[in-house]
């Protein structure tokens, strides 16, 4: 199937603040495989995933499957899963495992619920398959304390656990830090932070770095976008419009398809129940999250993940 590139669409005679981008091929199939519950609450969750959020629900292995087969003439390349907390869900491992019949999987995870019985299946599939399963695993902060701060206490140490665990069964996962931090004078907690992995038996530390999406539970705790934020239609002159996840990927949800991760539960952010339709669905850039994935490209891939040398 002959790649799409996505292109902003020009409107004459209209005047439009945000501009409309026409995807490309569907290249990233998203499953917001347990919807908005998690078992945690974090203080910066750009969807406020919470145990009690039930705005969106498990999808089905039969729902997850559906999905897998019509992407194949679709020509959809990789599958990533997130939530909520994947390893909640009773058939995440009979799920991962029919995704890597289809393409290259990664999970969001973090950590804490992820058990032997989740890791030891999985790194067998993983070593039968010719396609690689990767971990995104989240620590939000350096130090115990910090992380703990924004995600629970005792959060911190279930995490390096599950880290351990994957470790353990061969997996080199990636660990993703939202920065909640000032974005300068910290090197000397990063170098700790990397011999804290390095003493779970992580050598050379997989560490990729992600901006706070300001809604959500961050927008109450403080955050929040300026009036100003916003994409325009110049601004995407001479931009590489690759780099924003929604020229090239889709969510499904229990919900229907929705137009990214970031965007699941945005009012304009659903497409449709039908993934072909979805994937070739335009849309509005009007969210100012969305100068969020102009500024530092496409933050949801596993793109940007780098040994402790080039993290920074």
């Amino acid at each position: 199937m002959p790649t799409i590139p996505a292109r902003v669409r020009t409107e004459p005679g209209r005047h439009e603040d945000a501009p409309l981008l026409e995807p490309g091929s569907l290249e990233t199939l998203w499953f917001q495989v347990t919807g908005t519950i998690c078992n945690i609450q974090c203080t910066h969750c750009f969807i406020s995933c919470s145990p009690t959020n039930h705005a969106f629900e498990f999808l089905t292995l039969e729902q997850v499957t559906r999905a897998l087969e019509e992407s194949v003439a679709l020509g959809v390349r990789d599958y990533y899963y997130t939530g909520g907390e994947p390893f909640l869900h009773p058939d995440i491992v009979p799920i991962l495992s029919r995704s890597l019949d289809y393409g290259p999987t990664t999970v969001l995870t973090n950590g804490m619920v992820l058990k032997r019985r989740h890791a030891e299946p999985l790194a067998a599939k993983a070593t039968a398959s010719r396609h690689a399963l990767e971990f995104r695993l989240s620590i939000d902060g350096f130090t115990r304390e910090s992380h703990d701060a924004i995600r629970g206490e005792g959060s911190f140490d279930k995490a390096l656990r599950g880290a351990a665990l994957l470790l353990e069964h061969g997996f080199q996962p990636i660990i993703t830090a939202v920065r909640t931090w000032p974005s300068c004078g910290d090197d000397k907690a990063f170098q700790g932070f990397v011999e804290t992995l390095r003493g779970i038996g992580y050598e050379s530390p997989r560490v990729k770095f992600l901006p706070t999406l300001k809604i959500g539970a961050e927008m109450e705790r403080g955050g929040g976008y300026q009036p100003c934020e916003k994409v325009t239609g110049a601004m995407l002159e001479g931009f590489d419009l690759g780099e924003l996840l929604c020229s090239h990927a889709r969510v499904v949800t229990d919900r229907g398809v929705w137009v990214c991760p970031i965007l699941v539960g945005a009012e304009d952010g659903r497409l449709g129940d039908d993934l072909a339709d979805a994937s070739r669905t335009p849309f509005r850039l009007r969210h100012a999250a969305c100068t969020t994935c102009f500024r530092h490209g496409a933050i949801c891939s596993n793109a940007g993940a780098a040994a402790p040398a080039a993290a920074e």
